[in-house]
C-alpha cells in the first residue's frame, strides 16, 4: 500500500510517499512559496539525492499538481501512475472538540472542519486547500484527517478549561486544546517500544522543542494536559511566540503601543519569544553562538528558555504523581545537548540524573542519556509524524 502524506500550511505543501509493506520513504519534499514569486519544490529521493526546481504555483491546487507531477516523473519519479497511490493522509491543525481521533474524509468532516476554522484562520483554510486539491485532481481517492489537537481530547475539563466565564466556553469553545498531538502520540508509544516497557502503565513527559515547542503529560497512554492553549501560543517560550504572559500585560500593551487585536497577535506570535528578548533571531543554533560570543541578552533568552520548559517538567511531574520517562524529540529536543542538560540540571531529588558526556554526544538519534541509576529515564526519540499520518491512514482506509 502506498500512502502520500501532504502537510498544507498557508504558502507551504510539505509532501511524503511512503511504502506502507515496510514503512519506508520512497520520497519527500515539499512546494515553498506557494501563491508567491520564486515558489520552488524541494525534492528528497530514497538515495538521499537532493534536487530544487523552480516551479509558479499561484495557488495550492497547482501546487499539489506538480507534487504529483514529480512522483510520475521519467527521471525523479518513483511510481509509473498516480493510480499506484492508495490514500492521501492529512495533517489537520485544529479540530476543536469535534475530532478525538484521526477520520476518513467525507463532506460532513468538511463541514465540520470548516466549523471550528476560526480557531485556527491560518492553518485550517490551507488544510482544506489541499484536500480540494487532491479531489480535483483524483476524484474518489480516500482522503484521511490527522488532526493536531486529537490526542490531547483525553485530558479532563479541571485541565483544558480556562477560569474565564462559562458562557465563553459554552458560547465560543474557549478552552485548551494543545497541539503537536501527532508527535506526542507518536514519541510516548514509540519510547515505550525503545524501552520494551507497558505504554498502558507509564508516566511519560513528551517534550517536543522546536522553533515552536510544546509538552505534554501522558499517563498511562492518555494525555492529561499540555502547555499550548486555544491556539499554538500559550505554554513555554519559543522561537517567535511569547509562551505564558499576563492577560493584563497584552492589554496594557494594546492600549500603550496603540495595537489592534491583530497588530497585538502579530507581536505575541512573531515579534516575541528567543527572537524578541535576544534580538538575534529564532535559531537555537544562532543563540548558542551569541552566547558564546558573550552576548548578554542572548544568556537570558536561552536562560528564559530552557527555565520555562523545566518548569513544566516539574508541573506535569506533580500532576501525574511522578513521572517515568523524561522524552526530548523535534529540531531543538533532538539536536541541542545543553538544553536538555539545563533542563534536567538539579532534578535529582525527581529521581533524573543525566549522563552529561553521553548527552553531549547525542544528535537526532534514539538513546536513553539518563544514567543507569537514574529512577526516570530520560530519552531522545526523533519524532515522525508523516509515518503517524501515514500509518492512521493505512490503517482506515485498508
Amino acid at each position: 500500500m502506498k500512502i502520500l502524506v501532504l502537510n498544507c500550511g498557508s504558502s507551504s505543501i510539505k509532501y511524503a510517499l511512503y511504502n506502507m509493506d515496510d514503512q519506508s520513504v520512497m520520497t519527500s519534499g515539499g512546494a515553498e512559496r506557494v501563491g508567491l514569486d520564486g515558489a520552488f519544490v524541494k525534492v528528497k529521493l530514497a538515495s538521499g539525492e537532493k534536487k530544487q526546481i523552480m516551479h509558479d504555483m499561484p495557488e495550492h491546487t497547482e501546487g499539489v499538481k506538480f507534487i504529483f507531477s514529480l512522483l510520475t516523473d521519467p527521471e525523479i519519479g518513483v511510481i509509473k501512475s498516480l493510480k499506484e497511490i492508495n490514500a492521501v493522509g492529512h495533517r489537520m491543525v485544529h479540530g476543536g472538540e469535534k475530532f478525538a481521533k484521526s477520520v476518513v474524509i467525507t463532506p460532513e468532516v468538511i463541514k465540520a472542519f470548516e466549523e471550528v476554522s476560526d480557531l485556527a484562520p491560518l492553518h485550517n483554510p490551507a488544510n482544506l486547500k489541499g484536500i480540494r486539491a487532491v479531489e480535483e485532481l483524483m476524484p474518489g481517492l480516500p482522503q484521511v484527517g490527522v488532526f493536531d489537537t486529537a490526542f490531547h481530547q483525553t485530558m479532563p475539563a479541571y485541565s483544558y478549561m480556562y477560569a474565564l466565564p462559562y458562557e465563553v466556553y459554552e458560547k465560543y469553545a474557549v478552552r485548551r486544546y494543545g497541539f503537536h498531538g501527532t508527535s506526542h502520540r507518536y514519541v510516548s508509544a514509540r519510547v515505550c517500544e525503545f524501552l520494551g516497557v507497558d505504554y498502558s502503565k507509564q508516566r511519560i513527559i513528551t517534550c517536543h522543542i522546536g522553533n515552536g515547542g510544546s509538552l505534554a503529560a501522558v499517563k498511562n497512554g492518555k494525555c492529561m494536559d499540555t502547555t499550548m492553549g486555544l491556539t499554538p501560543l500559550e505554554g513555554i517560550m519559543m522561537g517567535t511566540r511569547s509562551g505564558d504572559v499576563d492577560g493584563g500585560a497584552v492589554t496594557f500593551l494594546q492600549k500603550k503601543l496603540g495595537l489592534n487585536p491583530d497588530q497585538m497577535s502579530d507581536l505575541l506570535n512573531k515579534k516575541s519569544g528567543v527572537a524578541g528578548v535576544s534580538g538575534v533571531g529564532s535559531d537555537m543554533r544562532d543563540l548558542e553562538a551569541a552566547v558564546a560570543a558573550g552576548n548578554e541578552r542572548a544568556k537570558l533568552a536561552t536562560d528564559m528558555y530552557n527555565y520555562k520548559i523545566k518548569k513544566y517538567v516539574g508541573a506535569f511531574a506533580a500532576a501525574m504523581g511522578g513521572v517515568d520517562i523524561i522524552v526530548f524529540t523535534a529540531g531543538v529536543g533532538e539536536n541541542q545537548a545543553s538544553m536538555r542538560a539545563a533542563v534536567c540540571k538539579d532534578m535529582e531529588f525527581m529521581g533524573v540524573k543525566v549522563d552529561e558526556a553521553l548527552n553531549a554526544t547525542i544528535r537526532g538519534r534514539e538513546a536513553v542519556i539518563s544514567t543507569p541509576d537514574s529512577k526516570v529515564k530520560v530519552v531522545v526519540i526523533p519524532t515522525d509524524e508523516e509515518l503517524m499520518i501515514a500509518s492512521d491512514t493505512a490503517a482506515l482506509v485498508g
